[in-house]
C-alpha cells in the first residue's frame, strides 16, 4: 500500500515576526553554581559572593596585616614606602617619573613620600650622569641596609600569607592581580 504525502505546512497562519526570529538556542548552558550555605551564625555573602573588588579588599586585610606585624611596626615603613625602597633596591638609580609610574603615585604625593624618606636618610636625589637637567632617587648605605634587611623580612612574611597557596596557585594569583591592575 502506497503512503500518500504528508499534508502541506501552513505557513501563511504565521506571523512574518515568527519566520524571521533566530531560533532558540540549543546548547546547554551549565547552571551558574550555588553560593555556599552559610554555616550557623555567619552572614551570607549574597551578591558579594561574585564581587571582586569584595575578595581583592578581605585578602588585603590580611596581607596589610601581615605587612604590619613583619616590616611596618619594626621598621617604621608604609607600604609604599617598603615598595619604593625595593624597587630602587633591584633597578638602581630611577628618576622620579618612573617611580611615580610604578607606584601609581601622583608627582605631589611622590615628592611627599620621597621628603619623608630622604629626612631618614634613606634615600638621596641626585642628577643625572646622563642628563644634568634631572635627577635620580638613590638608596644611602642606611637606606640600601634598610632594603636588604626588610627584603631578607619579607621571605618569612610571604611565606605565612603563601602558605595556603600551592606554588601554581601563587604564581597564578599573581598574574591574575596583574591582569585586575591592567600591569
Amino acid at each position: 500500500m502506497a503512503r500518500s504525502a504528508p499534508p502541506p505546512l501552513a505557513t501563511a497562519a504565521l506571523p512574518t515576526a515568527a519566520l524571521d526570529a533566530a531560533p532558540a538556542p540549543l546548547a546547554f548552558e551549565p547552571a551558574k553554581p550555588e553560593p555556599p550555605i552559610p554555616a550557623p551564625g555567619q552572614l551570607s555573602l549574597g551578591v558579594l559572593n561574585d564581587v571582586l573588588g569584595y575578595h581583592v579588599a578581605q585578602a588585603a586585610v590580611t596581607t596589610y596585616a601581615t605587612f604590619e606585624r613583619y616590616i611596618g611596626e619594626p621598621y617604621g615603613l608604609r607600604k609604599v614606602e617598603y615598595s619604593l625602597l625595593m624597587l630602587v633596591l633591584a633597578n638602581g638609580p630611577l628618576s622620579p617619573k618612573r617611580l611615580g609610574q610604578a607606584l601609581a603615585l601622583s608627582a605631589p604625593n611622590l615628592t611627599l613620600l620621597l621628603d619623608r624618606l630622604q629626612q631618614r636618610g634613606l634615600i638621596r636625589r641626585e642628577r643625572s650622569t646622563l642628563d644634568g637637567r634631572s635627577q635620580n632617587i638613590v638608596l644611602t648605605d642606611t637606606g640600601r641596609q634598610m632594603a636588604d634587611d626588610t627584603a631578607a623580612t619579607a621571605e618569612p612574611m610571604e611565606a605565612e600569607l603563601s602558605g595556603r597557596l600551592s606554588r601554581a596557585e601563587r604564581l597564578m594569583l599573581i598574574e591574575l592581580l596583574r591582569k585586575v591592575a591592567g600591569r
